[in-house]
């Protein structure tokens, strides 16, 4: 235990390390003045309140709440609703602020679900053993269950990306300046952002015809006239894998496998 911890009179300040998925790192700490830490400027944010900061070594899934207001500029309502955050890294430790160079790790996670109201935020903040609540073991399916493209799918997606300029949009509509190579080519694929209000971010093709794209939800900010990278996108049928890619070998799916309704059945039905 750090030595300035012992002491008759503490200066302790809690600060939080925020790492999104884009890179982008940002600090903040309960002290009322900016600290740096390791070169990153923990900057002031009073209003940063933690919940009880619990650790275990069993294997429960570790969270904690943290609430405030939304003083941090680098930190806005539009962003969270936006879903920037999601599933950032977050570490938390302890300073001496009168000499931030020796911290004491409270904890990290990720931030999970995160609540905006009157200004103000609330964001668990899930521990390293709450991945320990996921299922290890796939569950059968008619569909394939690879993402197009990657490494259990092996799909090449060399030329089935393709960037284009959003002319106009009509809710999740998009038209674009640039029609699709083939019929619903971007059905069920991936839109990512590269200008605009929605830079950094992806969305969900529901289905293409033409010029024109439909997202599964409205884009967040107003797209109009921003870049955007297309792909190529696949219904996870075997009869897509196999007749537009060629690829049922590697098709991760068992669409012959009887159902529970064959529990149902009975002779001559």
């Amino acid at each position: 235990m750090a030595d300035w911890l012992a002491g008759d009179c503490t200066t302790i300040a809690l600060c939080w390390r925020l790492a999104r998925r884009d890179g982008v790192t940002i600090g903040l700490t309960s002290h009322d003045r900016d600290i740096e830490v390791d070169g990153l400027v923990y900057r002031a944010a009073p209003g940063m309140t933690p919940s009880a900061i619990e650790r275990s070594a069993g294997l429960d899934a570790d969270s904690m709440d943290v609430s405030g207001a939304l003083t941090s500029t680098a930190i806005t309502e539009a962003d969270l609703l936006a879903g920037r955050w999601d599933g950032a890294d977050v570490a938390i430790l302890a300073v001496d602020w009168s000499a931030p160079g020796e911290t004491v790790s409270l904890g990290g996670g990720t931030i999970g679900a995160v609540e905006t109201r009157n200004g103000a935020l609330t964001a668990e903040l899930r521990g390293a053993s709450a991945l320990l609540e996921r299922p290890v073991v796939e569950t059968t399916s008619p569909d394939c269950r690879a993402e197009l493209g990657d490494a259990r799918c092996r799909v090449a997606m060399a030329g089935r990306r393709r960037f284009a300029r959003v002319v106009s949009a009509d809710a999740e509509v998009l038209t674009l300046n640039a029609p699709e190579p083939s019929a619903d080519a971007y059905g069920h694929g991936r839109l990512r952002w590269f200008g605009g209000g929605n830079c950094g971010l992806e969305d969900a093709v529901a289905r293409s015809d033409g010029a024109t794209v439909t997202l599964r939800a409205p884009p967040r900010f107003d797209p109009v006239g921003a870049l955007v990278e297309l792909s190529e996108g696949c219904d996870k049928r075997l009869a897509t894998c196999a007749g537009r890619f060629g690829n049922a070998v590697n098709f991760r799916g068992e669409p012959y496998l009887p159902g529970i309704d064959l529990l149902t059945r009975y002779p001559g039905g």
